[in-house]
């Protein structure tokens, strides 16, 4: 796994796992939706494991918001 955090596209059939994101919300509340959200960010943090790549990821999230 990289130790740097990945920005460009990398993800393969990206749209089919964008289909499958939105097929996991079908049927959730909104309640649920950021539940499931909530556990999925969890999952995928723990499979990265590296502290310094999940801060990279946290500066990169809070910097579209602004």
């Amino acid at each position: 796994m990289p130790d740097t955090l990945i920005l460009t596209p990398n993800i393969e059939a990206a749209d089919d796992f964008y289909a499958d994101l939105l097929a996991a919300h079908d049927g959730l509340d909104r309640a649920g939706s950021d539940a499931l959200n909530a556990r999925l960010v969890l999952i995928l943090s723990n499979h990265i494991g590296d502290r310094a790549v999940l801060a990279e990821a946290l500066d990169a999230a809070r910097a579209k918001t602004k």
